[in-house]
C-alpha cells in the first residue's frame, strides 16, 4: 500500500463541501478525516495528528476564527499549517493562517497549497506538523 503524502483534517459545516475536499485530497495522495465544526476539529487533532488543516470560517458553533485562535494558543498545535477555505474571504480577513483559498475553488489550487504545507510546514521556521507530542 502506498504511503500517504500526509494527513489532512478538513473542517467545514457543509457535508457536500467536506466530501468534495476529501475526494480532491485523497486523489492527490493524502489521508483525510473530515469534521463539521471547530469543536470537532479541536477534539480530533490529538488522535489524528494532521499535517495540515483546511478550515472554513463561517460555521455555526465554534467558527473558523475561534478555532484558529484555539489552535494557535495551544503549544501542541501552534505549528499546524492552516488553509482557510471559505466563501467569506472578505468577511473573515485571514489572521494566522498559512494559505487562503476562496470558494468556489479550483481543485488544483487547493491541493497545491495543502501539498506545499504538508511538505514544508508553517513558514517562519515553525517546526513541522508531525510532532504533536512535544
Amino acid at each position: 500500500m502506498p504511503v500517504a503524502l500526509g494527513r489532512v483534517l478538513v473542517v467545514d459545516d457543509y457535508p457536500v463541501i467536506r466530501q468534495l475536499i476529501r475526494v480532491i485530497l485523497e486523489l492527490d495522495g493524502f489521508e483525510v478525516v473530515t469534521v463539521a465544526d471547530g469543536a470537532e476539529c479541536i477534539d480530533t487533532v490529538p488522535w489524528f495528528r494532521p499535517d495540515v488543516i483546511t478550515l472554513d470560517m463561517a460555521m455555526p458553533g465554534m467558527d473558523g476564527p475561534r478555532t484558529v485562535r484555539a489552535l494557535r494558543e495551544n503549544p501542541r498545535t501552534v505549528h499546524l499549517p492552516l488553509v482557510q477555505v471559505s466563501a467569506a474571504v472578505e468577511t473573515y480577513i485571514p489572521v494566522d493562517v498559512d494559505a487562503v483559498v476562496a470558494k468556489p475553488f479550483e481543485p488544483a489550487e487547493l491541493a497545491g497549497h495543502v501539498r506545499r504545507l504538508a511538505r514544508t510546514g508553517r513558514p517562519h521556521g515553525v517546526r513541522p506538523a508531525n510532532s504533536l507530542a512535544g
